[in-house]
This record gives structure tokens, C-alpha cells and sequence, in this order.
């Protein structure tokens, strides 16, 4: 008989990027809550200290989910070397730091903030997985409201917009120009974009 762990890592590496909500995963089972937060622990633990496995388990929003270990991630990088922009442009991460503190948000709104178009790095946040449409705002030609993803917060290594540091705590960063980079602390961004990103399945 298949035991709840191996049936856990199963529907986790089936559900692949989108993760699988916790309440969800207790229907499945057919377990409680305090038990699945045991069994998955469990996965977590069996998975950092199995020599062999190229896989971590983590949490996003009440959602777990398989990636990659960060152990494979010269390897990960190989795979996905045709990924000829792996890093984000300054201005993409201005464009990402207003969406993430605004949000939900217009295009025309970020353009009022920055002076700007944002059409373009908005279309590249979308396309990495960072950003995405989240319904229409309900005002004249309804435009789109962008929201952050749960890769977003993966990608920075948060576990819920909570995380995200005070503005207030940037008021020594901000540069001539009034800008600041509010993801500069997550230096290891782009690293976890190539271990984490190969694990999606």
C-alpha cells in the first residue's frame, strides 16, 4: 500500500508549478491539517537529506510545491541557457516594486508614477512569470489590473506579500533621481530564478 508521503510527492510533482492548496491536499488524503503540515515536513526533511534528490518541497501561500533544489543549480542553468535574458532590467524591477506595493494596478497608473511606458517591461514581468492580469478596473475602457504571482514571491524568496520589507526602510537607499531599488536585499533573485524555475513543471 502506497504510504500518505509518497502519495503527497506524487500529486505535488503531477500539480507541477501551480502547487496545490493545503485545504485541498487534506481532501485528498483524507488527513487533517496538523497532519499535513507533519507529512510534509516530513517531505521537506527526506528530500534536503536524500543524497540523491534533485527536489526541494516548499510553501507559497498556503500552497506547497515541488522545484528544484538550489544544488542543481549549475545545472539548471545549462538547461535553460536559451534564455537569453535571465536577469531583469532596472527598470522591470521599478516597474515589479510598484506593482508589488500597488497593486492592483493599471499600466496607465505605473506610467503616472514612473513619467513613462511601462507597455514593454510590463509584457517581460508577465512573460517571466512575475506578473500577471488579475481582472479589469471599472472605469472608462476597463483596463487591466496587474497583481504580483506566487512565482513572484518564490523568485525573491518570500512567503506572502507580508514579507515584503516597509517602504519606509528604503529612506536611506533612495538614489538622486528619487528611486530605490526595493528588491536590492534579494541579491540571490536570479539565482533562485535558475534553481526554482526547472523545477516547474
Amino acid at each position: 500500500m502506497v504510504n500518505k508521503q509518497a502519495e503527497l510527492e506524487a500529486i505535488l510533482y503531477a500539480a507541477g508549478d501551480n502547487g496545490v492548496e493545503q485545504d485541498i491536499l487534506c481532501q485528498l488524503l483524507e488527513i487533517s491539517q496538523p497532519a499535513l503540515r507533519e507529512l510534509s515536513q516530513h517531505l521537506k526533511n527526506d528530500l534536503e537529506q536524500r543524497p540523491s534528490s534533485g527536489l526541494q518541497l516548499i510553501s507559497i501561500n498556503n500552497n506547497l510545491k515541488l522545484t528544484t533544489s538550489p544544488k542543481c543549480a549549475n545545472v539548471i542553468s545549462k538547461f535553460f541557457q536559451k534564455d537569453v535574458n535571465k536577469t531583469l532590467s532596472q527598470s522591470a524591477l521599478e516597474i515589479l516594486s510598484i506593482i508589488a506595493y500597488r497593486q492592483p494596478i493599471t499600466r496607465i497608473e505605473i506610467d503616472e508614477i514612473r513619467g513613462v511606458n511601462s507597455s514593454g517591461a510590463i509584457q517581460t514581468l508577465i512573460w517571466r512569470g512575475l506578473v500577471k492580469v488579475n481582472g479589469k478596473k471599472e472605469v472608462p475602457g476597463h483596463p487591466n489590473l496587474y497583481v504580483t504571482t506566487d512565482y513572484f514571491l518564490q523568485y525573491f524568496g518570500y512567503n506572502s506579500l507580508a514579507d515584503l520589507p516597509l517602504i519606509e526602510s528604503f529612506s536611506n537607499d533612495i538614489d538622486e533621481n528619487g528611486q530605490v531599488d526595493l528588491f536590492e536585499s534579494k541579491g540571490q533573485a536570479d539565482a533562485n530564478l535558475e534553481s526554482n524555475k526547472g523545477g516547474e513543471k
